[in-house]
């Protein structure tokens, strides 16, 4: 009987896979974990490694798909795209294996036709449905012991909330492929002590077991939301309580990384040229919008004088119809040093701009004080804050994503997109559009 897959743990994943030892180079050893008498290993080869389905009494099943992700490897012509484990809210993005330079059809690789399969088992209209669904194992590979490769983390269990075709760049032409992109949830649970029991997946893949009693030993939100369906995800969705002040440190690149130095860029590039600065945050805080799931439209850059506290407008459209309501978004965009604090005042001073129903976001190259952080979050400002460390990392995601990686390119077409829409017009003239 194997053992318990706690959330955060570390395994050692060796290419032995022996079995027999619960501990490899300091770290539970996943083969002994996961090791079911008599069934083959469970194993993480590849991306998407899917069990052979089992012919149950009431019908197919496929125990379990175990995804990794591997960081390391992204940005590489191998691997051109980065996955989002967001663990606290319980959100990952996932892509897809197919890559540049292949001939077959996106959805039929491997991979991602184990995981289309899996999203149609998710969608399933009655608990009968569901409780056929495969049950998703996420890991993501990190370095122990000096080494990159070797060993993962235990990230939780998930089910597939959206898949969608997306146009990526790839291979060593940086030519533009076809593939697939998965948008998970990771469940909450709580009630196994942030574990997932290796009984469950042995119950699942054992053919003698009919579907309503492998179900019992899963855990309780899984259960849930096999009986609820994907309208109880909200409330089985996994968060995590995390203080909301961010230290200084953890606001900044690490000096001497590649993130620092493209910061560093950034700011030499930008430093008195207060209007392309503000197009480059009007579009790092599109992205930022965008990534976690609203309609945001991009409006226009103030004039140099006269702009009230503000230096970019934008719009955020929750629902549709009379279901639905959009909101003003007013930017701030500060480049400075890096080592400079954004602090209490200048904060208050962009939220005293802002009106009923409309929002402010702050975007600069430095970090922002712990005493302007807690007020924020003492008086409730309704403001974003992106510091030095977000601004990197999501011009580096739209480089990748749009440029091959030039982050040259990236910065040049945002501000060639940006020239002929500085006003002074209002700001809530944008609801209007």
């Amino acid at each position: 009987m194997g053992g318990k897959l706690r959330v955060g743990q570390v395994y050692r994943y060796a290419s032995g896979k022996d079995q027999t030892e619960s501990q490899v180079d300091g770290f539970p050893n996943f083969h002994h974990v996961t090791y079911s008498p008599g069934m083959k290993r469970a194993l993480l080869e590849r991306g998407i490694n899917g069990m052979a389905k089992v012919v149950a009494a009431d019908g197919v099943r496929r125990p379990a798909i175990f995804i990794r992700s591997s960081p390391w490897k992204a940005g590489t012509e191998q691997t051109p795209w980065h996955d989002v484990f967001d663990m606290d809210n319980g959100h990952i993005r996932y892509f897809g294996d197919h890559k540049a330079g292949l001939s077959v059809a996106p959805g039929t690789t491997t991979g991602n036709a184990t995981l289309l399969d899996a999203f149609d088992s998710h969608r399933g209209h009655t608990p009968e449905a569901r409780a056929k669904a495969t049950p998703l194992l996420l890991f993501r590979s990190v370095s122990r012991n000096g080494q990159p490769k070797g060993y993962v983390e235990f990230c939780g269990l998930g089910v597939i909330e959206r898949a969608e075709r997306l146009v990526q760049w790839g291979g060593r032409e940086h030519s533009t492929f076809v593939n697939y992109v998965y948008d998970i949830a990771l469940l909450d649970l709580t009630a196994e002590d942030e574990q997932v029991t290796w009984e469950w997946i042995e119950a699942r893949r054992d053919p003698n077991v009919n579907d309503a009693d492998a179900l019992q030993p899963a855990p309780k939100a899984w259960r849930e939301w096999v009986k609820h369906g994907i309208s109880a995800l909200p409330r089985l969705r996994r968060r995590v309580a995390r203080a909301k002040v961010s230290k200084v440190r953890d606001q900044r690149p690490v000096p001497g990384s590649s993130e620092y130095a493209d910061l560093e860029l950034i700011y030499k590039h930008f430093d008195g040229r207060k209007h392309d600065f503000e197009a480059l945050a009007s579009a790092v805080a599109a992205r930022v919008f965008r990534g976690s799931g609203h309609s945001y439209i991009e409006g226009w850059l103030t004039r140099r004088s006269g702009d009230g506290g503000a230096d970019f407008v934008g719009r955020i459209d929750l629902g549709s119809g009379l279901a639905g309501t959009s909101l003003v978004v007013l930017g701030q965009a500060k480049c400075v040093k890096l080592d400079s604090l954004v602090t209490a005042e200048q904060i208050a001073r962009v939220v005293a701009r802002l009106r009923r129903g409309w929002i402010g976001v702050y975007v600069t190259t430095g970090a922002y004080s712990e005493p302007a952080q807690t007020e924020m979050i003492e008086d409730q400002y309704p403001i974003v804050l992106i510091n030095g460390s977000e601004l990197v990392r999501e011009l580096r995601a739209i480089a990748r994503d749009d440029h091959g990686g030039d982050l040259t390119a990236c910065v040049e077409h945002i501000l060639a997109g940006q020239q002929t829409v500085i006003t002074n017009r209002r700001p809530e003239e944008i609801l209007l559009e």
